[in-house]
């Protein structure tokens, strides 16, 4: 017996551009926007554990390998190539870079935090950092360039 997959047509906007496709109902997010040239979202592990594919839906930071596709449908999704990188110079200059497998989903969730300045004194910078893991750099420089770059910004 073979199984058949239903396909779904979806629109839904990719850094900034509209979008229209046809996907099947077990498409990851992450393979799409991969498969339509946005490669910065990384697979880590495929089991939402690591952060390496976190891109923001409708501007929340989202796991990517764990979303369908179809759930993307009529959603505003950005990626890192959709990110100014010049904001996010003190994360390289406090070391918080090094190997860059989870560099595009700590930048997205860097952007989001950029965007809810008031999150991190509710909640603390280490913990609203803690869905991104690193391999590398042992966290200090992460924590000091996030920091460095959240400061820069309250300080406009």
């Amino acid at each position: 017996m073979t199984t058949v997959v239903p396909v779904v047509p979806i629109e839904f906007v990719l850094n900034g551009s509209p979008i229209h496709l046809t996907v099947t109902a077990t498409d990851r997010l992450l393979d799409v926007v991969r498969g339509l040239g946005a490669t910065g979202a990384k697979e880590g592990c495929g089991e939402g554990q690591c952060g390496a594919c976190t891109v923001l839906l409708d501007g929340l930071p989202t796991l990517a390998c764990l979303v369908p596709a179809c759930q993307a449908r009529g959603c505003s999704v950005e990626t890192v190539e959709s990110v100014d990188p010049v904001p996010l110079a003190p994360l390289v200059a406090h070391g918080g870079v090094q190997c860059g497998t989870c560099t595009p989903g700590l930048v997205m969730t860097v952007t989001w935090l950029r965007r809810q300045p008031t999150l991190v004194s509710q909640f603390g910078l280490k913990t609203l950092l803690s869905g991104n893991l690193c391999r590398c750099t042992g966290y200090q420089g992460i924590v000091a360039g996030v920091q460095a770059i959240l400061d820069a910004d309250a300080s406009k």
